[in-house]
């Protein structure tokens, strides 16, 4: 049953896009509700740069590196370690986008509920910006604001309702950086806002301490895989970061020479002479993968991998479609904005994803190789640059498949046999069906398995903890500001 409501046209020309859906009255009602809070604009002391658009044929192994909007975390951190790079010149050439401290970060797409943002708070490296990422900058000779408390405000529902507003776009929301700069905070005092941060300062460190405490979901893998076929848990830093989404927290690699026979050559179904598949390292988590009995991914399929299809999106649908940037590799972020309709989805049987179904994503220069298991029974489609993985779970456990291709023994595999050059990269199904895994019994499966997903499930609870603290954060400073500005 749909939502109906009555609007005047007067309620419609407070958007200068002349909005007039339900969530756009929805907002408005919620913004209009707090005016101690808008009184005076971000456009008044700051100014805001877009990022570049910077193609993906430039990355480069070694240079300046480049900030994308998956490089700012939810948690409000600018993830270094992640990011690609550029060429060392471009870090001239392109002096317009540089990253410097006290920026602060934002991405100017969104998924409809949070728009991501962090300060930049060190002198951190070299960093150029991409598209679709913001930076605002204080205009020069402002100096009664205290930019860690502005940072602060954009976790706080008064500012983001503000961001999502004027949020467009049918299968991704984006908003215009000029926008932002019409998003109007608090008129607090200098002093006031110091104060506000001295009062929080004993938050933030606890907040710190527990990011600090977290394990990476891919140390965690590897650790428990490593134990089981005989390797050190921090051997996929060493393999060294390559084209797919395993691979980007390795280390950078470095050249080297090395021999191969003739004989090697020949252990490539299609004949490969790539350092790629013959370097070292590879040989070597080869042979760890077969000092275990093995079989093949089509040998506990229930059906053949494919792809899923192009969807017929429809704003009324009710079916959510998943696509390569909803895979999180650790979790699906299902969109809120990207449906089809009971139709299509009974139609396109082929994008029909079910409970325990694996999915990964094959095409693309990072997101190819992102792997995450479907754990909901509601109806999804995929589009068709997903593949579908179906497994038969009396001979396999999907979550263990799932964590082995997130390991280094998962990763090489799809890192060696991808085809194609810059961002145009495919991981097709007949590779993916001819991975080899490991041979175990479901209860060994089922051990691993349980070892993971406890010290997983301990990091969600950091996580919680984190988000809580940081709900207390915000309602101090929304207090302070309503008894000040009232």
């Amino acid at each position: 049953m749909g939502v109906t409501s009555k609007a005047s046209f007067s309620e419609i020309s407070k958007s200068h896009y002349l909005f007039s859906t339900f969530n756009y009255f929805r907002l408005r009602k919620l913004i209009d509700e707090k005016p101690y809070f808008l009184k005076v604009r971000l456009g008044d002391f700051f100014e805001v740069i877009s990022g570049f658009a910077f193609s993906s044929k430039d990355y480069t192994d070694e240079g300046v590196l480049v900030c994308r909007i998956g490089d700012i975390s939810k948690t409000n951190e600018l993830l270094v370690g992640e990011m690609l790079r550029l060429p060392e010149e471009y870090f001239e050439q392109y002096e317009k986008y540089r990253v410097q401290k006290d920026d602060i970060l934002i991405g100017l797409t969104g998924d409809g509920k949070y728009f991501k943002t962090c300060l930049v708070e060190l002198d951190e490296p070299e960093i150029l910006l991409n598209q679709r990422v913001g930076i605002l900058r204080l205009k020069k000779g402002v100096s009664d604001i205290a930019i860690k408390f502005i940072a602060h405000l954009f976790n706080i529902d008064e500012v983001q309702n503000q961001i999502r507003i004027v949020a467009m776009g049918k299968t991704q929301k984006n908003v215009s950086p000029f926008d932002i700069l019409n998003v109007k905070i608090p008129n607090v005092d200098y002093s006031k806002q110091n104060e506000l941060l001295e009062k929080i300062k004993p938050l933030e460190l606890e907040i710190s301490n527990l990011k600090n405490s977290k394990l990476q979901p891919v140390n965690i893998i590897n650790q428990v895989f490593g134990e089981a076929f005989g390797f050190s848990g921090d051997f996929y830093k060493e393999f060294g970061k390559g084209m797919t989404a395993g691979t980007q927290q390795s280390n950078p690699k470095e050249k080297s020479i090395y021999k191969v026979p003739f004989s090697h050559i020949a252990k490539s179904n299609i004949v490969r002479v790539s350092s790629r598949f013959h370097n070292p390292k590879m040989q070597f988590l080869n042979e760890r993968l077969h000092s275990k009995s093995t079989l093949r991914i089509k040998n506990i399929l229930t059906e053949k991998a494919h792809r899923g299809a192009s969807p017929q999106y429809d704003t009324d649908g009710e079916i959510p479609v998943i696509k390569t940037a909803h895979l999180k590799n650790g979790y699906i972020e299902v969109s809120e904005d990207e449906f089809v309709n009971e139709a299509f989805y009974k139609k396109s049987i082929r994008s029909q994803v079910f409970e325990n179904d694996v999915l990964i994503a094959s095409t693309g220069k990072v997101s190819l190789g992102k792997v995450d298991i479907v754990l909901s029974d509601q109806n999804f489609v995929v589009d068709g640059h997903i593949t579908i993985l179906r497994i038969n779970q009396d001979l396999y456990n999907p979550l263990f498949l799932t964590y082995f291709l997130r390991s280094i023994l998962g990763t090489y595999q799809i890192e060696r046999d991808f085809t194609g050059a810059t961002n145009q990269i495919e991981l097709y199904t007949s590779e993916i069906e001819n991975f080899d895994i490991p041979n175990f019994t479901l209860e060994q499966q089922a051990e691993i398995v349980e070892k993971i997903k406890s010290q997983l499930d301990e990091q969600t609870i950091i996580d919680r903890l984190i988000e809580e603290k940081q709900q207390s954060i915000n309602k101090i400073i929304e207090d302070a500001i309503k008894l000040e500005q009232n």
